[in-house]
């Protein structure tokens, strides 16, 4: 201590009273001198417990009032330090975030603002989990801001880097912690706790202990907490410095950052997403601008350590070295299966094996006559952002060394993930034995040149494979699902009248100011059965000019979400509701979404209503946007209002408004069609389940009524309105939603396809074209082949994403399939964000409100628009993966033979559609025998023939109508329950 004491004596000694801070900021290329006062305060508490000097002068949080102290007066313990606060450096919180949000260690964690800056301009990411941490009033972690207070501010010497700056302003603030909380104690009778460094700088650690600041380093502290086995698996991973050498083979190097930069600016390199193809772990494709086909990377060097997901930059091939793509199912497991995770030191990245399927696939590709079939080639030659995140899986367990049980040791371990297009990954455990049977989360660290597959760290365990709510957890973990609880600072925004919230009785009261009295009309709500968070609700009635007056009525969220509070910072975060089978992760707090936004009947409720007069041929008249009081007199599901309808002894107002709405409906669609729009299929099955279990039942395929079509056209006639009227009030920053036109090279394969097998025709040269052939494909003796059909033609479109209409000209804001110039989201802003959004432009555009200048901001509005799509698209993949595992669950220990069609082919196996489960899977030729049967595979009829020793052959071709044996298997890849498939005979003829 009196080493410390002498530090912090001399430090002050040498303190200069800052009050300017000096910069140099660029912008077009002129360089700035930019001052900026820096005030020094000496009343910057140290937030202990056992301080009584700091405690006259608490924290204070926004609204100026005090905050409790964070750290405790009783902090953790162990044996080699005794009770310590700990001081992190800037690369712990970079490579063990997980370790810190970990519920068995890092509590009392002195947070500086030095390392918070500093790790906030290295990963946004990151810093939003810290400051996550710093709001969790369990894990008491405190930022101190050491920049701003006196006796801990440091200033940069001449020739001093940056880096050398920030190490020493953190060990300049242990030295001060060390120092004001030994005085704090004095008398007290108390000790004062250690201030502990944690830092894997060896420099640091160096200057910190001639300072006599007590530091280690984070694995030999994790090795003194329990369950320090655990712990140590969740330790980033460092490179092998020593790994290359002459007898090691390894991956290209990635060009330099200057080479990339030229390159793509003179369009000899091109940048893309890679998408890996889940039927070939060696296959992946780069769409880019300027070609009409995605580009192929074909092999693991090619590929080159990139992983599904991550931004790339690739190099095209030489035409005579283009393919085509692959026509043979290649699973990682099958090919790698023989891996050992402890020898990386192959002598070579690729296999034989792996050199085998591309030189066959190479083979197959010349003999290809059809040029469309041929695709632009490339490598990838750098990253430009890695996509890596945590991943879900099990572990190989014939990874796991005989001895791991005994062995008290790390190991390494294979991690295989949930999702096929990932590699595995390799993990070094001393859990493994433990670890088998369990669903994991694990992060990728690093992709050494050296290593065939990515380093890794363990997270964490999540239970054990096939539990429901491990399995529910997992996929929300796989499709980055915010399902956290929401945290107090958002519930504070709620009314806090809660659940006895009413809109007043009073129409003079000012929350009615701007609001139309609507409570008199025939409103109703027709929706899915047990919906509880509604939207919308409609109403028609005839005018008496004989026009109709149609409404519809959308729950008014923005009235009690308002911009920039906390809840609205957490629906913007979430993006959209979460539906899977047995839950809903809401975007919204239950109060809100279920209770007083949602549109139920008997209650009045704010509204924000659309309303149209028309007339009786569907032709708008005028339209108005109006902020609303509704009283729904009738929440109807799909069936009962179709009911209500079919029912001729029902002739009371509300159910002739319903009809009226029917008949518009129908109008207003063929209207839709005729203009090109498309009518589009997916598999649609509902899983049900038990009421207090959630345990799945039955799987039916959904049925489609007129009444889900009467509220689809409303609900786009409104969506198309309100974007025409914030586009023209606000053209720079309106929320609009647009279906750019694929690339008729999409459909080449398709159409070739039907040509060849059905003798049909596909033309793709407008939505109208697609719409009228689409139309055309009919088989009188396959009644579901059109609906086939149109699944896979949904397949070769492109996906409908959010915009800002400042960012794009006119010509390109339309939906192609709603054949619309112009479209938003408007209707459900209970579960997704887009529409509240959409919601305060159209305020502000009928004067209700002023638009709120974040609303305004160009740039913010892009930032929040690619957060909603991503988040959109991973509910859509997250609802999926939650119908196929309750699938999979509900026809446990069934076997079932079904009709299936085949939606392609491949030389060693093709792919089974199962209606009735909305489910398909691959039925591989090695499945028929071993060796595999002889087979001869026409890629140009789509056919694939086989021979199961001396029976008779059997002939598949794509479109063919089977019967499949259906059961579900633990598959051995993922760990994840499936439906599996074997072909029956005799097949349909």
């Amino acid at each position: 201590m009196a080493s410390v004491k002498r530090a912090y004596r001399d430090s002050l000694s040498k303190r200069l009273t800052l009050s300017q801070k000096v910069f140099v900021r660029s912008r077009k290329g002129k360089a700035t001198k930019v001052v900026q006062e820096h005030y020094l305060r000496t009343d910057i508490p140290c937030s202990s417990q056992l301080c009584p000097t700091c405690a006259l002068n608490p924290p204070k949080d926004s609204s100026g009032l005090s905050r409790p102290f964070v750290l405790s007066s009783d902090p953790p313990s162990v044996k080699s330090w005794g009770p310590h606060y700990l001081v992190p450096d800037t690369n712990i919180y970079m490579k063990a975030m997980d370790l810190l949000e970990h519920f068995a260690a890092f509590y009392d964690v002195i947070v500086l603002q030095t390392t918070l800056d500093e790790l906030r301009n290295l990963s946004l990411p990151l810093y939003n989990r810290l400051r996550a941490l710093t709001r969790s009033q369990e894990k008491r972690f405190y930022v101190f801001h050491n920049e701003f207070r006196q006796e801990t501010f440091v200033q940069r010497l001449e020739g001093e880097t940056i880096n050398d700056q920030n190490d020493r302003a953190i060990r300049n603030a242990c030295v001060w912690y060390c120092v004001h909380l030994e005085e704090a104690v004095a008398g007290t009778g108390k000790s004062a706790p250690t201030i502990l460094l944690l830092s894997d700088d060896k420099d640091n650690i160096k200057k910190a202990k001639e300072l006599g600041i007590v530091c280690t380093t984070l694995e030999t502290y994790v090795r003194e907490l329990p369950q320090a086995d655990t712990l140590l698996d969740m330790i980033v991973v460092e490179g092998d410095e020593d790994a290359s050498g002459p007898n090691r083979y390894s991956y290209p190097e990635y060009y330099s950052t200057s080479r990339i930069q030229g390159g793509v600016k003179e369009g000899l390199l091109h940048q893309g997403i890679l998408k890996i193809n889940q039927y070939n772990f060696l296959e992946g494709s780069v769409s880019v601008a300027g070609f009409e086909r995605p580009l192929l990377v074909l092999g693991r060097e090619s590929i080159n350590r990139a992983m599904h997901g991550d931004i790339v930059v690739i190099q095209l091939l030489a035409r005579e070295q283009w393919k085509q793509p692959s026509t043979k199912i290649v699973e990682e497991e099958t090919v790698t299966k023989n891996d050992n995770p402890e020898d990386d030191m192959q002598e070579n990245i690729v296999t034989a094996q792996e050199r085998k399927a591309l030189i066959e696939e190479a083979r197959e590709a010349q003999h290809s006559s059809a040029e469309f079939r041929v695709q632009p080639t490339a490598k990838i030659v750098g990253i430009v952002k890695r996509n890596w995140r945590s991943y879900v899986g099990h572990i190989d367990a014939s990874s796991v060394p005989s001895d791991a049980a005994s062995a008290h040791r790390q190991s390494s371990v294979f991690l295989i993930p949930m999702n096929k297009c990932i590699p595995k990954i390799r993990l070094r455990t001393r859990q493994a034995m433990n670890l088998l049977g369990k669903r994991v989360l694990a992060a990728v660290d690093s992709w050494e040149p050296t290593s065939r597959y990515p380093e890794g760290h363990f997270v964490r365990t999540l239970g054990d494979i096939e539990s429901k709510d491990v399995e529910t957890e997992a996929l929300l973990l796989e499709y980055d699902v915010q399902y956290h609880q929401f945290t107090q600072t958002v519930l504070d925004c709620l009314p806090k009248e809660g659940h006895s919230w009413r809109v007043p009785a009073d129409t003079s009261d000012p929350l009615w100011m701007g609001r139309q009295d609507l409570r008199d009309l025939l409103v109703c709500s027709i929706d899915p059965p047990a919906c509880q968070d509604i939207d919308d609700a409609l109403h028609a009635r005839l005018l008496p000019n004989g026009n109709f007056e149609v409404g519809v009525h959308i729950a008014d969220v923005s009235h009690f979400v308002k911009p920039d509070t906390a809840m609205d910072n957490e629906a913007a975060s979430r993006g959209t509701t979460v539906y899977l089978v047995d839950k809903r992760i809401d975007m919204l707090p239950v109060l809100l979404g279920t209770d007083l936004c949602s549109l139920k009947p008997y209650v009045e409720r704010f509204a924000f209503s659309a309303i149209w007069e028309m007339t009786a041929d569907a032709e708008i008249v005028n339209t108005s946007f109006t902020k609303s009081v509704i009283r729904s007199k009738e929440a109807f599901s799909y069936e009962q209002a179709q009911l209500r309808i079919d029912d001729k002894s029902m002739t009371d107002d509300l159910t002739e408004g319903i009809r009226i709405l029917l008949r518009l409906s129908k109008i207003l669609r063929q209207k839709r069609m005729d203009a090109g729009a498309l009518n589009l299929a997916s598999p649609e099955v509902k899983v049900q389940t038990e009421s207090e279990t959630s345990d799945p039942m039955e799987v039916e395929v959904k049925q489609l009524r007129e009444t889900n079509s009467l509220v689809e056209e409303f609900m786009l006639l409104a969506n198309i309105s309100v974007a025409a009227k914030i586009y023209e009030a606000f053209p720079q920053s309106a929320m609009l939603r647009r279906h750019a036109p694929p690339p008729v090279t999409n459909f080449e394969v398709l159409a070739d396809q039907l040509r060849v097998c059905k003798g049909m025709t596909l033309r793709c040269d407008s939505s109208r074209a697609l719409a009228d052939s689409l139309d055309d494909c009919v088989d009188p003796n396959e009644p579901y082949l059109n609906t086939l059909i149109r699944i896979m033609a949904t397949r070769c479109m492109l996906a409908a994403e959010y915009f800002c209409s400042g960012t794009m000209t006119y010509s390109d804001f339309g939906h192609y399939g709603l054949a619309s110039p112009i479209y938003t989201h408007w209707t459900s802003p209970i579960r997704r964000y887009a529409d509240v959004v959409a919601h305060r432009q159209l305020a502000a555009a009928v004067s209700y409100e002023t638009l709120h200048p974040s609303l305004r901001d160009k740039p913010k509005l892009e930032y929040v628009c690619q957060n909603i799509n991503q988040r959109h698209r991973n509910a859509q993949f997250a609802g999926r993966a939650s119908i196929e595992y309750y699938v999979g669950q509900a026809l446990k220990s069934r076997e079932i033979d079904a009709e299936g069609y085949v939606m392609k082919v491949f030389s060693n196996g093709f792919i089974v559609f199962v209606p009735q489960f909305g489910v398909e899977g691959p039925i591989h030729l090695r499945d028929f025998g071993n060796p595999e049967p002889r087979c001869n595979f026409d890629e140009e009829r789509y056919t694939l023939v086989f021979h199961e020793g001396t029976a008779k052959e059997t002939r598949l071709q794509l479109f063919d109508r089977v019967v499949v044996h259906v059961e579900t298997v633990v598959e051995e890849s993922t760990g994840k329950r499936k439906v599996a498939l074997r072909l029956r005979k005799p097949l349909v003829e």
